[in-house]
């Protein structure tokens, strides 16, 4: 266990083989990929990652993120609180040819070299958490649902035919 701060770089293979654990808080003011999504960068994301290797001999990570984000509401365009409570489970694979062979209940992470750089694969699971649109519930959002009509409609029109543009052939042919 590496205590409150999670290490830049880890070793996949050496913890899998030594079924560590690494856990601690990652500020969301360095998550830079994660912050377009989000109204605010202020909070932090508790990350748990647990490794090993299965009976099948797949090195693994179970993984849980917690957090409570500023997302945007998409009709008021307000802060509003999500909070993430979300596992995944990841099997570290050396190429794209061996993440192509696994069981379907795993997620590849490829790690092509001893060393990976563990930012990147928490903002990956972080913006697969986050909603793809957010919404206030009706009774707290500023914007109600009269806003969102456009006004009272138009009177009907009557219908006019679309003028056709072979007329003009008719008309010729009419002459003769």
């Amino acid at each position: 266990m590496f205590g409150d701060r999670l290490p830049i770089t880890i070793e996949p293979y050496k913890l899998a083989r030594d079924a560590g654990v690494i856990e601690g808080d990652v500020s969301l003011e360095k998550c830079h990929r994660v912050l377009d999504a989000l109204v605010s960068s202020e909070g932090h994301c508790h990350v748990r990652l647990e490794f090993d290797i299965d009976p099948q001999k797949i090195r693994f990570v179970r993984g849980q993120l917690k957090g409570l984000f500023q997302v945007p509401c998409q009709r008021c365009m307000q802060a509003m609180s999500f909070e993430v409570d979300s596992e995944f489970l990841l099997a570290i694979a050396a190429s794209d040819e061996a993440a192509a062979n696994l069981p379907k209940q795993y997620e590849p992470l490829i790690v092509e070299d001893e060393k990976l750089e563990l930012l990147p694969v928490i903002e990956d699971e972080i913006l697969l958490t986050l909603p793809i649109a957010s919404y206030h519930d009706k009774g707290d959002c500023s914007v109600t649902s009269e806003m969102l009509v456009s006004g009272e409609e138009d009177e009907a029109q009557p219908e006019t035919k679309p003028e056709n543009p072979f007329s003009v052939l008719e008309q010729l042919k009419g002459k003769r």
